[in-house]
């Protein structure tokens, strides 16, 4: 599983966990994610999200 930083405020989607209170179960790939989907903290789009070395 991979994770994903927002460039903008640091906040980091990690696929294990998902975002299950937005509809997205634990697991769930960043692809999975719909193109128009925003950072829950600052509103980002996901074009401002870097891979994070693992």
């Amino acid at each position: 599983m991979k994770k994903y930083q927002c460039v903008i405020c640091g906040y980091i989607y990690d696929e294990a966990q998902g975002l299950p209170d937005e509809g997205y179960p634990p697991g769930t790939p960043w692809e999975d994610l719909p193109e128009d989907w925003v950072c829950p903290e600052c509103g980002a789009s996901k074009e401002d999200f870097e891979l994070m070395a693992e």
